[in-house]
């Protein structure tokens, strides 16, 4: 059985899961898979070999960006009391009042990184409000993860031309591009994207919408070494996207890399 690290995943309390998924679903006009729990994510890691998973929340606005940290960070290492190799990233909003001071406190928490869902949160990627933060990251060698795409004409929050100029001002930010660089839209983010050295990619609603020889054209174009598996559960279960992912035209090798050994270096984890 090949280890497995899935570096995209959301959870919600138990009181709010049920809401939680329905809105995601409304949203993005899909049947999400999974319950949306942290128990529910981790009773398919046994069957599936799972050994460690990215944890993140998005803030919808500025007020919930301190709670959502915490939570993150406490989930983190409540999942790693159970053995796991989790990590969290904080959640960090555009009209937060204080980046610095909170991205501080995010790494004192533990916090390894800054996820942002552009769509969600209404905002540009290539916003002013937010290159204060890119900034920060940049200087303290925090990745950004970054919801990337969507094919719909009222969400281009997140396109990768956008993410490109990002890169042009801040040449040593550390980017991951989420859904092979562009959900629904990679005809035309892998072009804009491949053969950047610091931009890595997850194959987390991805795999789903395409075929597979699809994914394996995409995959070869943005580079092997610089793929990881995610499921972006809850949207999908653990199980039904390894038996996507392995429907790929990829060697052992290869595998190994994707589902395993990319995260624990880009995350900078002992194996």
């Amino acid at each position: 059985m090949f280890k497995v690290f899935d570096v995209h995943t959301h959870t919600y309390p138990e009181k709010i899961a049920d809401k939680a998924c329905f809105n995601l679903g409304n949203f993005y006009q899909f049947e999400v898979r999974g319950k949306g729990t942290y128990a529910h994510l981790e009773s398919q890691a046994e069957e599936n070999g799972v050994g460690g998973y990215l944890l993140f929340s998005v803030a919808t606005n500025a007020h919930q960006v301190p709670k959502v940290n915490d939570s993150i960070a406490a989930l983190a290492e409540y999942s790693r009391s159970r053995g796991f190799r989790t990590v969290g990233y904080a959640g960090m909003h555009q009209d937060y009042p204080d980046f610095e001071g909170e991205i501080m406190r995010a790494k004192g928490l533990g916090l390894r990184g800054v996820k942002i869902h552009p769509d969600i949160q209404g905002v540009n990627i290539d916003d002013p409000r937010l290159l204060p933060l890119y900034e920060i990251l940049e200087a303290e060698d925090m990745p950004l993860y970054l919801h990337m795409g969507d094919n719909r004409l009222e969400y281009q929050f997140s396109s990768a031309d956008k993410l490109v100029r990002v890169l042009g001002m801040f040449p040593r930010l550390t980017v991951v591009a989420a859904h092979l660089g562009g959900y629904k839209a990679w005809d035309t983010s892998v072009p804009l994207l491949a053969g950047r050295e610091n931009v890595f990619y997850d194959t987390s609603s991805a795999l789903w919408a395409m075929t597979p020889e699809r994914a394996d054209e995409i995959i070869s174009q943005l580079g092997v070494e610089n793929v990881m598996f995610g499921t972006d559960y809850p949207v999908v279960n653990t199980r039904e996207e390894l038996e996507r992912f392995f429907r790929l035209n990829l060697t052992d090798a290869q595998r190994e890399d994707i589902l395993w050994n990319n995260a624990v270096r880009f995350l900078k984890l002992e194996d």
